[in-house]
């Protein structure tokens, strides 16, 4: 009984973990499009990641978990993931968010929950219920009728992020598995000095102009993407896929479309479209539905 009550206390702490995540998220493409408004794109990457590595330093730093860096059997997970999530990831979204709005690709990144049903369900065999999968095909629904305005003419901002959602539960994959290894700071620590590095190194052979972030204010933006919304939200992710399963996270996520519209309607004065509010009816019932925690037998 003991063991029953403390495993739904653990998943109740992950579901709530990742609320919190979502939230954060949620602002990440209006600051990311505010952004872009004086700096290109693989530049803001490159800060904003490079500013990620630093908040990760800082809770290693203070957690002092330097020793877990040289865990050698983690490593392979980590670079898996650091390419995965790191750089494809993250150069798909950012250059999707340059022709697509902020509302369009939240929700569209909502696809990673059925992609995620699909590699861990179905291929990696994982356990999940008839109402989880009920929960999931909702999900998906209401990103479709999202993408049903652009089948005609299939935005390539919109392709970049359906993308990004594709690869990303593979990353997922080897990112958990380096957490039942290491510490999530550890993990996003490596993953984002890694990827600033790389980022930057192609800024440079592109001959992205660096002197665009030189003024104060775009510096301090760059730094709230990095220090918040790369770095915070992304270390509540891995804390929380460590105890719920990834495609209930996904699901669990799904409020923070609803709350990059509203963010992009008060900060960018971009209204929300029929078709993204329609959205939100299955995906509603979807998010009622995987968050429900199937009762454990004894």
């Amino acid at each position: 009984m003991a063991i029953m009550q403390n495993k739904l206390t653990e998943e109740r702490k992950g579901e709530l973990i990742i609320l919190v995540e979502a939230f954060l998220w949620s602002l990440f493409p209006i600051v990311t499009v505010l952004a872009f408004r004086s700096v290109p794109t693989l530049l803001a990457l490159a800060w904003s990641t490079f500013f990620a590595a630093a908040f990760f330093a800082s809770v290693i730093g203070i957690k002092k978990g330097w020793d877990q860096i040289k865990d050698r059997e983690a490593i392979r997970d980590i670079l898996m993931a650091t390419f995965i999530l790191g750089i494809v990831y993250y150069l798909l979204f950012f250059f999707g968010l340059q022709y697509t709005s902020p509302g369009n690709a939240s929700i569209i990144s909502l696809t990673e929950i059925f992609f995620s049903f699909l590699f861990f369900n179905i291929w990696r065999k994982e356990h999940i219920s008839n109402t989880h999968i009920a929960g999931s095909i909702l999900m998906l629904l209401g990103a479709l009728i999202v993408l049903y305005p652009n089948l005609s003419e299939f935005h390539m901002g919109d392709l970049f992020i359906l993308m990004a959602s594709f690869i990303a539960p593979l990353g997922n994959f080897f990112q958990r598995q380096a957490r039942k290894k290491v510490s999530s700071e550890t993990i996003l620590f490596i993953r984002s000095l890694l990827s600033a590095l790389v980022m930057f190194i192609v800024a440079y052979f592109a001959k992205v102009n660096f002197s665009t972030v030189s003024t104060g204010k775009i510096f301090i933006l760059l730094a709230v993407n990095g220090f918040f919304l790369l770095g915070l939200s992304k270390l509540l992710w891995v804390e929380g896929i460590y105890r719920i399963n990834v495609a209930k996270a996904g699901a669990v996520s799904g409020i923070s479309p609803l709350l990059t519209m509203l963010f992009a309607w008060i900060i960018l004065g971009s209204m929300p479209t029929k078709f993204q509010l329609l959205a939100f009816v299955p995906m509603f019932f979807g998010m009622i539905l995987l968050s429900r925690n199937k009762k454990i037998q004894t």
